[in-house]
């Protein structure tokens, strides 16, 4: 935000330079980013954050330097003269979507002559690298940089039936805006037509069509409040920025619009003439009052260290022209302005007295109460989830929230439901909403490879975004994994992070049909016998539609059910002190029976003594398996116990418990 050193002369008197007063507004909250002369005057760069739209404009950085430096603000009265005619005879205005536009004023000047803006007009908006145009153009853009109130003046010739209307925009409708160029408008936008077209983007930028030029004599002056969702939509679906959408974007002072019209009106008077018809067409909601804040005094030596008079923060709050409604020894009842949208609680409160009584008084040993703070449980969680799978070779990823529509269908186990698209696109052709984590990793690993990554192990925890029947995303937190490594190895990693958040728990595998998953190398996974993800190494088809030149394994999680079973009290378990026994089992099985089959068969009849369960390899010989329909599975148990050494009798009578349990549920031979 550019502002003028002479201009603000008119409005706080100012005593001290240019560079103390920049200094004191940066300690209060507005960056100095530098000042560069620009003739007999200064062009002070200030950064304004997005909670102060009321200092984009002079007026309010003024109102800023007159409060920082006790001084008396003086602002332009805006009392236009008017004659007898009566605004409703010239003009008719109609908001049909009262929730684009929130309300719309409009006056009209009869008889004005356009032309060359005066000297001080123009040296004032060069400063602020304005260029100039004709006198009413850059009275708009001025009263735009004195008070923050973006205006519009149409040449009301070239309003077809001199009517305004505010609506949506049809499909089909183009603007030729006054930069020349055409635009496309969609259904969402609001436009201002009159009575056959658009003439104007609301808030964003005025048509060519009704531009005011040499031969305009008569006009009508726009002052309105818009939806700032609306207009920051509308600017970025067209790539059309303007000062007005910037700062309709961030919302204007609800009760500075009709002072900016007479403004306005007002400027336009004295440089180009006319006659103002009387009165004003003001269709809308009208100006409510502000909720009233209570700032309890005890709550500044709590938050801020130091302890400030009661009267000096009565001051404060005054000079910032907050309303007292009542003060006595504990609290004080204020109503914030109109134009500090941003004061709402009582923390506001206490931060515009923090920065108006200075940051700088505050003590660096300034003692504040400490409370203890505690993680919630998600985040305990989240932070196990990240050492485990750290540990286990794994770097964590971030990606995008929405891709395209092709890798969205891929894989979307959760929800069968239409994706949910975004109107603004953050990449080319990336505009639905990931209802998984699995087509954003493997988008992320197609650019590892492209960079020759030798490995490409990632994870990632985010939400994902399941359709629900109002329109409206279901967020879900989900654990997401891709790997280099193979199924059984990423599944085996998956059952040592349940492990970790509960010894107890038992991550259960079964068949799933995933399209975008080998057959046979891929499983749901159940916790407590709830669905809660799935694992598998990625089909060649999909390999290809990713852009992947390498296989790869993928897994999701739902992170509410690893929360759900985890156990945060910290646990510890004396190591045995006494040897382990292995014993190796090759069963022949059905081509059908799947890995995660036999090893739920494996935990359930080990028993006590059963440590760990390792497989081993799969091996296939139709001629030494009687068929091709039979495989042998190898894999190995090894038994301990804490209380004393097993024997070898005790371990084999555990193995052929077990393969007696894998022969009854599976039809399981053990190959002698």
């Amino acid at each position: 935000m550019l502002v003028s050193w002479n201009w603000l002369k008119d409005y706080v008197p100012l005593t001290v330079d240019a560079e103390r007063i920049a200094d004191r507004l940066t300690m209060a909250g507005l960056n100095h980013e530098g000042t560069v002369p620009i003739g007999d005057d200064l062009a002070i760069d200030l950064e304004v954050t997005s909670n102060r739209p009321d200092c984009l404009g002079h007026i309010g950085v003024a109102r800023e330097i007159a409060v920082l430096t006790n001084s008396e603000l003086s602002l332009p009265k805006a009392e236009p003269n008017r004659s007898q005619t009566s605004v409703s005879e010239l003009a008719k205005v109609t908001i049909d979507s009262p929730e684009l536009c929130y309300r719309y004023t409009a006056r009209v000047i009869r008889g004005v002559r356009v032309g060359p803006s005066p000297d001080w007009l123009v040296r004032r908006l060069h400063t602020i690298n304005i260029g100039t145009i004709n006198n009413v153009v850059d009275v708009s853009n001025y009263v735009l940089m004195e008070c923050g109130q973006p205006l519009h003046a149409f040449d009301l010739s070239r309003l077809a039936q001199r009517e305004i209307v505010v609506r949506e925009a049809r499909t089909g409708e183009e603007l030729v805006a006054i930069d020349h160029k055409t635009y496309p408008l969609q259904p969402g936008m609001c436009v201002i037509a009159d009575a056959v077209r658009p003439v104007a983007l609301g808030g964003v930028m005025g048509g060519a069509e009704t531009e005011v030029g040499g031969e305009t004599t008569d006009l009508l002056i726009e002052s309105a409040e818009f939806d700032p969702i609306s207009v920051r939509n509308t600017s970025r679906a067209l790539k059309l920025k303007s000062p007005s959408s910037y700062r309709f974007e961030r919302g204007v002072d609800p009760a500075g619009v009709d002072w900016a019209s007479r403004r306005c009106c007002e400027l336009i008077l004295d440089l180009a003439g006319g006659e103002l018809a009387d009165d004003v067409i003001d269709i809308g909601r009208r100006v409510t009052q502000r909720d009233p804040v209570v700032l309890r005094l005890s709550q500044l030596p709590r938050i801020l260290g130091i302890q400030i008079d009661r009267d000096h923060v009565q001051k404060i709050l005054l000079a910032l022209e907050c309303q007292e409604l009542r003060a006595d020894k504990k609290s004080v009842e204020v109503r914030p302005p109109s134009w500090r949208r941003d004061l709402v609680r009582e923390i506001d409160l206490v931060e515009e007295v923090a920065r108006i009584h200075g940051y700088d008084e505050i003590p660096e040993d300034a003692r504040v109460p400490m409370v203890p703070s505690h993680r919630t449980d998600e985040d305990r969680v989240l932070q196990k989830v990240r050492s485990v799978l750290t540990a286990a070779g794994f770097d964590e990823a971030m990606t995008y929230s929405a891709i395209s529509e092709d890798w969205s269908s891929a894989f979307s186990p959760w929800s069968p439901a239409e994706q949910l698209r975004s109107s603004t696109p953050m990449l080319l052709g990336a505009d639905c909403l990931r209802r998984s984590l699995v087509p954003s990793l493997l988008g992320a690993r197609r650019v590892n490879e492209s960079l020759a990554n030798p490995v490409i192990e990632l994870f990632e925890t985010a939400c994902v975004y399941l359709p629900r029947e109002d329109g409206l995303p279901q967020e879900e937190t989900m654990l997401g994994i891709t790997s280099d490594r193979d199924f059984g190895v990423v599944k085996g990693v998956l059952e040592a992070l349940v492990t970790a958040l509960n010894a107890q728990a038992f991550l259960e595998a079964i068949k799933t049909e995933q399209t975008l998953l080998e057959p046979g190398r891929s499983c749901q996974l159940l916790l407590d016998g709830q669905l809660c993800g799935y694992v598998g190494e990625v089909t060649a088809d999909g390999l290809k539609q990713f852009g992947l030149r390498n296989p790869a394994t993928v897994g999701e999680v739902k992170l509410w059910a690893l929360q759900s079973i985890a156990d945060l009290v910290p646990q510890h378990q004396k190591q045995s002190p006494y040897p382990a026994i292995s014993r190796d089992l090759n069963l022949i099985v059905d081509e059908r029976v799947c890995w995660a089959d036999i090893s739920t068969a494996v935990r359930a009849a080990g028993g006590e003594f059963l440590e760990g369960v390792a497989y081993r390899e799969t091996y296939r010989h139709p001629e030494q398996l009687d068929g091709a329909d039979k495989k042998r599975l190898l894999f190995s148990i090894t038994l301990r116990s804490s209380g004393r050494t097993l024997t070898n009798e005790e371990a084999d009578q555990i193995r052929d418990r077990i393969e007696r349990a894998c022969r009854e549920q599976h039809g399981a031979s053990l190959v002698a």
